[in-house]
């Protein structure tokens, strides 16, 4: 059985992934590796196919899955995408969608006041439903009469056990966020479970915040988290808005989990960047990021807090790709890193 299998995917994924598998190469931890890189866009263009069966059979064969990136703009309006996140996510189950934020360095935070600038939390977002579930439609498709409907599914068995996920992650505090005051029906069902959960988890601080005020509340107070659990829109939305405090989606890892399986897949979140995909100019750290949640998640964690510290030191010493104030190309960078360890 290979310990990983490795979709490097389309645009910058290729690179970066290259860049975390030189850095898993480097620890000599034997690590069986399956890439997949008939996996992407062109295969999906010339076949229809996004992922397989054969394709799925490989990648549960291995202990977890790293992802690189999928898309490309001229597959945007086709079901290319979801037919290869979403695939991954339902046919393993990984319910759990967990984005640590951690301010690498002060020069990196948009933030004007140092006091400010102690951001280190995790977003834990549900992954399987929510308004992303897919069900919904549209009614008098094109007329001026049309009506589009996305439903958002809540479940108490999917609402609990994303719970309980972020209490057993925390530190010291979960904060829910939600909308309960204006989505009665799911923000009921989201408080109901709640109240239980912290009933459950008498040891573990409780907080509560409607999405709007924890948006803001990211910005003027971001040193007050530790957990965040949020439902799949609102949690999609709050990671982006703290991976930007934290110095941009070029250093955002994360990993989508079952933690009663055990299986994962982990991405960094930055996409396919279509735009610089080829130009060597690619920020390789959130994939790096990414590779220490995948090796710490195998139990290598040594070789994952030895990652985290080189890339730090990486950004402090200024070793960077431009997105950082840097002039390294990607594969610089990621030499940085390795230099480092």
């Amino acid at each position: 059985m290979a310990a990983i299998s490795v979709i490097p995917g389309d645009g910058i994924g290729p690179e970066v992934v290259e860049s975390a598998l030189g850095l898993v190469d480097a620890f000599g931890l034997g690590l069986d590796v399956d890439v997949l890189d008939h996996v992407g866009a062109e295969r999906y263009r010339r076949e229809g196919v996004a992922l397989g069966e054969a394709d799925l059979a490989r990648v549960a064969a291995s202990g977890a899955v790293l992802l690189g990136a999928i898309g490309r703009p001229d597959l945007e309006h086709t079901g290319y995408v979801r037919d290869v996140l979403l695939e991954l996510r339902y046919a393993f189950d990984l319910y759990a969608n967990y984005r640590p934020v951690r301010l690498w360095h002060d020069r990196l935070s948009p933030l004007r006041d140092p006091a400010r600038r102690a951001l280190d939390c995790v977003i834990v977002r549900e992954n399987t439903e929510g308004l992303y579930s897919g069900i919904g439609g549209n009614l008098r498709a094109s007329s001026d009469h049309e009506v589009a409907v996305d439903a958002d599914v809540n479940t108490r068995h999917g609402v609990s056990r994303i719970l309980d996920f972020a209490f057993a992650t925390a530190r010291r505090e979960v904060c829910l966020v939600d909308k309960a005051n204006a989505v009665r029906a799911g923000g009921r069902l989201w408080q109901e479970c709640w109240r239980r959960a912290a009933e459950r988890h008498p040891d573990t601080a409780t907080r509560h915040l409607y999405v709007d005020a924890a948006a803001m509340k990211l910005v003027t107070e971001p040193e007050r988290f530790d957990v965040i659990v949020a439902s799949n829109s609102h949690g999609d939305i709050l990671s982006d808005l703290a991976a930007a405090l934290a110095g941009g989606i070029g250093l955002a890892p994360s990993a989508s989990l079952n933690p009663e399986s055990g299986f994962g897949m982990f991405e960094p979140v930055h996409g396919s960047a279509p735009d610089i995909a080829g130009r060597g100019v690619a920020n390789p750290f959130a994939c790096l990021l990414t590779a220490a949640l995948l090796l710490r998640h195998l139990g290598h964690d040594t070789e994952a807090a030895a990652t985290e510290a080189a890339v730090a030191g990486s950004i402090a010493a200024g070793r960077t790709t431009p997105d950082l104030g840097g002039t390294l190309s990607t594969r610089e960078a990621t030499r940085a890193v390795l230099a480092a360890l």
